[in-house]
């Protein structure tokens, strides 16, 4: 019941005669998440309007309360996710959030009662999530934040998650697993072959994303008046992701410090050159002009956007053909990283130019540099201490 008084009153009908009214709270709306109230008029007595309220609320607590109480937890889902989430972050978010509930959290919750789920049900779960999936707590605390909703519309009176105890994933130390980098040479080896073997276009997209950092997103968003040919930078302000229904959008970068302007070195910055002017000659033939500042750096031979898996098939092709290291698209940011520190960056000047917005997301990668890294170190201490 509300803490709101709800009280009988006196109002004057049309004929003129006198004649009771009250107001009930009857909960909130489960499916809207607003408060329901009814009104009930025509007593004859004060006595008569507070009886039938009173037999009004013995009805709710029994009835509709009841009916309240056994919402689905895939609807309480559908409820928080539309009110309380999609308008809170960006489109690339939320459906990668949709993905996370439809692949694991609703098969393990969706067909239950949010009032039936215990705490040993969660503790079960979220444990089996912790030796199956390395985003095992992102999981916990979406049902966590679902169930908490459940609780805000007053469907559900204490939230069974978090009473569990998280488990810890054993990390198992693997001294053969190679490592998502290359080295100076194995970058070197995979770029000449790029260069051999495909077009142009592939061959600035790989260099580029080697020698920037850039996230995948971030680089098949740029357009050509991100790049400042003359001071040899260029500028991230957006990123292709995917959308509702499968389709790429541009929206705003990953976060605040995402949006960068960075030095490019010079050869770099020629390949981009050489491939601008390929690009309007190729576009021409498709009837397509190029020669403006708002068009795409890399798009399709319909001048459409790339699709961020094409160049994980492309690097998966040279990999293969040749017996690379195998190493994903996003890989090659981390080689960027790696090299950085080799060849002497700091980390702050490192989380600025890769658009980390903390430093812990650098520091992880620090952690990972090559081995050509780690003995440069030692000599460069031995070298100082010289004893």
């Amino acid at each position: 019941m509300s803490k709101k008084q709800d009280v009988i009153q006196e109002y004057t009908k049309k004929d003129g005669s006198k004649a009771y009214m009250f107001q009930l709270y009857l909960g909130t709306d489960p499916m809207t998440g607003k408060q329901k109230r009814t009104t009930r008029r025509g007593f004859s007595s004060r006595k008569e309007a507070l009886l039938a309220r009173s037999r009004l609320m013995v009805e709710v607590e029994e009835n509709g309360l009841e009916q309240q109480k056994k919402m689905l937890f895939k609807d309480v889902y559908e409820l928080w996710f539309n009110s309380a989430y999609k308008n809170t972050v960006k489109e690339s978010t939320y459906v990668k959030t949709q993905e996370m509930f439809r692949n694991h959290i609703l098969p393990a919750f969706g067909s239950y009662r949010v009032d039936k789920i215990t705490i040993k049900y969660c503790q079960v779960t979220v444990n089996e999530w912790c030796e199956k999936l390395a985003k095992y707590r992102m999981l916990k605390n979406y049902v966590t934040k679902v169930l908490d909703y459940a609780i805000t519309i007053e469907t559900l009176k204490s939230n069974p998650m978090r009473k569990i105890t998280m488990p810890k994933r054993k990390e198992v130390i693997d001294e053969e697993k190679e490592e998502n980098f290359y080295s100076k040479e194995e970058l070197k080896t995979f770029l000449k072959h790029v260069e051999n073997d495909f077009y142009i276009k592939w061959y600035a997209i790989f260099r580029t994303l080697a020698f920037t950092g850039f996230r995948k997103g971030e680089l098949l968003a740029l357009q050509w008046k991100d790049i400042n040919f003359e001071e040899s930078t260029i500028t991230v302000s957006k990123a292709l992701a995917r959308g509702e229904n499968n389709r790429l959008i541009i929206q705003s970068p990953k976060n605040k410090s995402s949006a960068r302007t960075i030095s490019v070195d010079q050869v770099t910055m020629d390949v981009l050159k050489k491939w601008r002017k390929q690009q309007a000659i190729d576009m021409l033939k498709f009837g397509f002009n190029t020669m403006n500042q708002t068009q795409a750096v890399f798009t399709t031979l319909e001048n459409k956007y790339i699709q961020p898996a094409n160049t994980t098939n492309r690097i998966n092709q040279i990999i293969e053909r040749h017996g690379l290291k195998k190493i994903t698209v996003h890989g090659l940011r981390h080689t960027h990283c790696s090299l950085l520190f080799e060849s002497g960056a700091a980390i702050e000047v490192v989380k600025e130019r890769l658009g980390h917005s903390d430093i812990k997301t650098t520091m992880n990668i620090y952690t990972h540099v090559t081995k050509a890294s780690i003995e440069k170190t030692a000599d460069q201490f031995a070298k100082y201490v010289n004893f």
